[in-house]
């Protein structure tokens, strides 16, 4: 069941996060903006993907200054729950949250480097096209890839 995050899905997103291979200071950074979010109105949403306990998640927010664009800043599933439709499914969630909600466009980066090929390929599958590329973005040799689908109502 998708559903809201609630601040008793911290601890488990956080572990999803860690064994997905986060750093340190990003999980510190996760914990941070998870801890931000519930102690603010904010328009920013976390959604939780659960299946007896929190196995998926995503975070959006809005690009500011823009009519109706959107930033999928997080998108992760356990990875004993990966292959089985999770991923898409949350996405097609918030994305139907979105167009409910007046967006116009979601935004999804993404590193350029071959271990994201995986990564690159879901987006593409999920119908998202590659929009930029910014060379030795996250580092030499590591490019930002952007990807870009405009929302339309199904």
């Amino acid at each position: 069941m998708i559903r809201p995050t609630t601040p008793e899905d911290t601890t488990a997103l956080i572990a999803i996060a860690d064994v997905l291979g986060f750093q340190p200071n990003e999980l510190d950074a996760l914990r941070g903006m998870l801890i931000d979010y519930f102690n603010r109105d904010s328009d920013n949403f976390w959604i939780t993907d659960d299946d007896n306990g929190p196995v998926g998640v995503a975070y959006c927010e809005p690009e500011r200054m823009t009519n109706q664009t959107w930033n999928l800043q997080l998108i992760a599933i356990r990875l004993d729950r990966q292959g089985q439709g999770r991923g898409s499914a949350l996405l097609r969630y918030l994305e139907q949250t979105l167009i409910a909600n007046g967006g116009r466009m979601l935004l999804v980066e993404t590193s350029g480097l071959p271990a994201f090929e995986r990564t690159r390929e879901f987006y593409k599958k999920c119908s998202y096209e590659e929009e930029a590329r910014i060379r030795d973005f996250y580092a030499a040799g590591d490019d930002k890839i952007v990807f870009r689908k405009v929302l339309k109502a199904a």
